[in-house]
């Protein structure tokens, strides 16, 4: 009989201190799994992005929860970082929000696999996935396209300055 998949599930109210809650786990599992550091750095980065989201963006007055799950199988990792919060919306161009909308296309570009799931007023959950180990850089297979627009914030259609 093969033991179970390790598997790590963390609820915590959504705020800055849990981030690093977050990554101490994450780096726990990951030295249990015996991943390449390189990749390990990936994953801290993307998974730091995805809760950092939920801190700033996910909820409004009240607080809520920020939930992580850490699902290991035999080709690598996937994380995944849920809320249920406002969901992914648009905002006003003269938003008073700090991030320019990079975060995403981060997130995608270092994870070997990245889904996102929700809707407004429905919340929003992140899944990533990194393999124990990578012939090449995912960010090659996923690159971050575009730069920051006119009005401040990131426009995936907006080219770089020559």
């Amino acid at each position: 009989m093969t033991a179970p998949a390790p598997e790590v599930l963390l609820t915590m109210p959504a705020r800055p201190e849990g981030v690093g809650v977050v990554r101490q786990a994450l780096a726990g599992m990951a030295d249990a799994l015996d991943f390449d550091p390189t990749v390990l750095a990936d994953m801290k980065m993307a998974v730091t992005e995805a809760c950092t989201n939920v801190v700033v963006h996910a909820y409004d007055e009240d607080a809520g929860m920020l939930e992580v799950e850490m699902l290991a199988d035999e080709t690598g990792l996937t994380i995944v970082v849920r809320d249920h919060g406002a969901g992914i919306q648009p905002r006003p161009a003269r938003s008073e929000a700090p991030a320019l909308g990079l975060g995403l296309p981060l997130i995608a570009a270092l994870s070997d696999a990245f889904e996102l799931r929700g809707s407004t007023g429905q919340g929003t959950e992140v899944r990533m996935t990194f393999a124990y180990s990578r012939a090449s850089d995912p960010a090659e297979a996923n690159p971050v396209t575009g730069n920051i627009g006119a009005e401040g914030r990131w426009d995936p259609d907006a080219e770089s300055p020559a």
